[in-house]
């Protein structure tokens, strides 16, 4: 039997251990028995921590393992976690055990940004799975980007992946005689505004979008990995580039997967980031939307 150390802490683990809880030093001052917060809070506040700074990437402890190295009761330890999983930071599933949630990707308001840029600058490699690249005609989309009913668009159709997972369904269309470049291009790793830049020689100057809540249809749903009745967003998006409209761009986004974050001064400008109040399932949409400006 392993010997137990001073404060009733477990044996000290091997380097390269499949799940560190926490260093010696640092498992001396987790739990404080003269504190007046209850034991299954101070548990609490150190496994939270340790999520959120990254420490458990190779998993999560099971029970026995933290009570071992906290020195405290099942009962405890099961209190602590059910706190997390209640807060989304832990899953439990039956016969595997406990493991930390994928944490959300941070999307910025108030600006135009490249989903491409936003996902790699959290250290996430962003891929993407090209399900079309081909020039058609759709008189609905050329109205809304007030082109001819048969005037030519360039659609692209790209499944955006986070790392291995999938991130999101994302469909755009652009004026063909802008855009028609854009046929040759790669976008397995690369965004579409950089190759916009490079090829067609525009980038969009301005910009609207609009974010709900959707429950994707069956097909969506076993493209994004989502179970059913599991909601995402929809990221309506308009940019406009020389006066005239770029592109209309659809993306449903898994919602377990993405937090919108705005961010204003103390005296910033009131139209940085809005929230609107959509209708009810049971209104009418309004008919014959066009391109706003």
């Amino acid at each position: 039997m392993a010997e137990r150390r001073k404060g009733g802490v477990g044996p000290k683990r091997a380097p390269g251990d499949a799940h560190p809880v926490r260093s010696r030093s640092r498992l001396a001052s987790a739990v404080d028995r003269a504190s007046p917060v209850p034991l299954w809070a101070q548990v609490y506040d150190d496994l939270r921590r340790g999520i959120l700074a990254g420490a458990y990437k190779a998993g999560f402890p099971t029970d026995s393992e933290l009570v071992a190295h906290y020195g405290v009761s099942r009962p405890t330890v099961r209190e602590a976690v059910r706190r997390l999983v209640a807060e989304g930071l832990v899953e439990r599933e039956r016969g595997r055990g406990s493991r930390v949630r994928p944490q959300p990707l941070v999307q910025p308001l108030g600006f135009l940004y490249s989903l491409f840029r936003v996902i790699e600058a959290q250290g996430v490699v962003q891929t993407s799975v090209v399900r079309r690249l081909e020039e058609r005609r759709d008189p609905a989309v050329a109205a809304e980007l007030g082109l001819p009913a048969r005037a030519p668009l360039l659609f692209l159709e790209r499944l955006r992946l986070a790392g291995e997972d999938p991130l999101a369904l994302d469909q755009a269309w652009l004026p063909a005689a802008l855009a028609r470049p854009l046929l040759e291009a790669d976008f397995s790793h690369t965004a579409l505004y950089d190759e916009l830049a490079a090829r067609c020689g525009v980038e969009p100057e301005e910009g609207r979008e609009e974010i709900r809540p959707v429950v994707p249809d069956p097909a969506t749903r076993g493209v994004l990995g989502l179970g059913r009745g599991e909601a995402a967003l929809l990221i309506e998006r308009r940019t406009w580039a020389r006066g005239a409209p770029l592109e209309l761009r659809r993306s449903v986004v898994r919602g377990d997967r993405t937090a919108l974050v705005a961010e204003w001064p103390r005296h910033g400008a009131a139209e940085a980031g809005r929230l609107r109040l959509l209708p009810r399932a049971d209104e009418a949409a309004p008919a014959g939307r066009r391109l706003p400006r």
